[in-house]
């Protein structure tokens, strides 16, 4: 697979760990599968501090994030952009009617359809798999796939804005806002810029580098950045906050307010009232 894509495999790995804990905050049967043995070499590779409680956490908040979006609001179409090594199809419970749309460069796909082809499709809900490169039009074949820009979508966005220069990273959450329907939910997750400035973070971050996936985005005001983007934020939590550390975070939380911290930001947003897709 291309570079970028294994980095799918090392958060796989990780998801395996938690699942294998006495303690688990969630359990995921298909992530060693998916991990292969690349994942936890990557996983190795790119140990840091904090890395494996955060994609604990990170794991946790969104499955829950979601479940609400599809519970509480009934929403029925979900897309996955950057799908890499997701399971969650497999592995949460859905309301009867849902479509789940997992967006990724093809050769991901095909990976992962292999490692998962004996698996069987659970009840209730349909999965198609768009491939697509996401710096290029990719509306078009999520269309063509069955999406319907005129009802509600839930838009994840997990482990991929860092990844993306800032234009790109704009460009993508404005054309969500403005393909979706009122009553869309996007959830994500992004870093500070002082993350990426980090002398701690160098090791990891030149490791990324190195392996053909630099990370290239962080803010310090998600909140301002997903509102310039159409979004209005529900909340923005770090990792420790409450409704972001399930007894994981092993770390203080510095105050937002305390500058040039590397901070890591879960957020929940909803379509501003009012606005139309324009599609």
């Amino acid at each position: 697979m291309e570079a970028v894509s294994r980095t799918a495999q090392w958060t796989a790995a990780a998801r395996a760990l938690e699942t294998e804990r006495e303690d688990r905050l969630f359990a995921d049967p298909y992530a060693r599968t998916v991990a292969d043995d690349i994942g936890f070499e990557l996983l190795e590779r790119y140990a840091g501090a904090g890395t494996v409680p955060f994609l604990a956490i990170r794991t946790t908040y969104l499955d829950r994030a979601i479940s609400r979006a599809v519970t509480d609001k009934g929403i029925q179409q979900v897309v996955f952009l950057a799908a890499g090594m997701d399971t969650r199809f497999y592995r949460l419970e859905w309301p009867a009617g849902v479509t789940v749309y997992e967006l990724d460069r093809p050769a991901l796909l095909d990976a992962k359809a292999a490692m998962l082809a004996g698996e069987p499709a659970p009840a209730g809900r349909e999965r198609r798999t768009v491939a697509v490169d996401l710096t290029q039009d990719w509306t078009g074949p999520l269309k063509e796939a069955g999406w319907r820009s005129e009802l509600p979508t839930l838009w994840v966005v997990e482990g991929l804005l860092f990844f993306l220069p800032e234009a790109a990273v704009r460009t993508l959450i404005t054309t969500l806002a403005g393909q979706s329907a009122p009553g869309s939910v996007l959830l994500g997750d992004v870093i500070s810029r002082a993350a990426l400035q980090n002398p701690l973070s160098r090791p990891f971050l030149r490791a990324l580098e190195e392996d053909g996936n630099p990370w290239l985005f962080g803010t310090e005001e998600p909140e301002r950045l997903l509102a310039e983007c159409g979004w209005a934020a529900r909340e923005v939590k770090q990792p420790g906050e409450d409704g972001a550390d399930f007894g994981r975070w092993p770390y203080s939380v510095t105050p937002r307010e305390v500058p040039r911290v590397p901070r890591s930001f879960l957020f929940t947003c909803d379509l501003p009232t009012g606005e139309e897709n324009p599609s």
